[in-house]
Formats: C-alpha cells, structure tokens, sequence
C-alpha cells in the first residue's frame, strides 16, 4: 500500500537563515509553534542528521507525542524528519527557497505510509486526514511566519 502526501507552501518575510533558525530551533518550538506543548531533545549537539527529539502537540482537541528523527539535512536550504506511529511511517520535508533578497518560501511536505496493515486509525487519516494535515501545516506555517518576521522589525 503507499502513501499519501500533502504539501503546502509559504512565504515568509525574513531571509533564509533567519527561517532555518526557527525552523530548527528545537528548544524554541514550544514558543513558535502553538500546536506545540512540550519538546524534548534526546541527542546532543547541533541540529543535523542524527537529531532525535520528542514532540508532544495538540491537535483535535488531544495531545499525542511522538518521537521524531533527522534523516537529512542541508542547513539553510533542506531537511527531512521521520517518525513512525500506529502503523504508519511519517516523513516530512521541509524545503527554503530564497524569495527576493529579503524573503524565504518555506515548502513542507507530509508524507504517511503504512507500515503494515494499516489499522483503523490510519485508514480514516487516509481517506479524511488531508484536510486536517494540510490545515495543521498551513498553522505551522502562519506560526513560523509571525515568528521570523517579527524578530526582523
């Protein structure tokens, strides 16, 4: 069976490195992100591939923590986060593209394949889960915008 991807693109008034930063500024997530509640980072030193942490978010009005991990990674420009939960295999992919002198579009991509037989959970995230993926990371998105760009005036 594959997955399934969503992918969602913003434009941010602040320049590629400022973006990075918050982008990968785990222990900052918790005040950038307000999907975020609580961040733990598990391995030390700099971001790059390798970087394990565990993220606990709120969504649909529960919280659930997952543990995720860097696979790739290209500072300023790329990196790639995997995880896997219920029978599913997550990958998002972040993507910084300069925008002008001044400006970034951020690109993330959301990609769930099962693991195995998928189990009812991951069967209606299939089939009525895009919607909400998508609204969630255009929110991550917005949150990283007001973020950057606020720490730019």
């Amino acid at each position: 069976m594959t997955g399934s991807s969503v992918a969602v693109e913003r434009r941010m008034a602040a320049p590629p490195q400022r973006v990075w930063e918050a982008l990968t500024n785990l222990k900052g997530m918790e005040r950038t992100l307000k999907g975020v509640t609580k961040v733990e980072v598990l391995t030390p030193g700099p971001f790059g591939v390798g970087t394990r942490w565990r993220e606990t978010r709120r969504m649909m009005g529960k919280e659930a923590t997952e543990e995720m991990w860097v696979t790739a990674c290209t500072p300023a420009q790329r990196y790639v986060v995997e995880a896997e939960s219920h029978g599913m295999r997550y990958v998002s992919e972040w993507d910084l593209r300069p925008d002008g002198s001044s400006a970034t579009t951020v690109r993330m991509t959301f990609t769930g394949t099962p693991t195995g037989r998928p189990n009812l959970l991951a069967r209606l995230l299939g089939r009525f889960g895009a919607g909400a993926v998508r609204k969630a990371i255009a929110k991550d998105l917005d949150d990283i915008a007001a973020s950057v760009e606020r720490a730019g005036v």
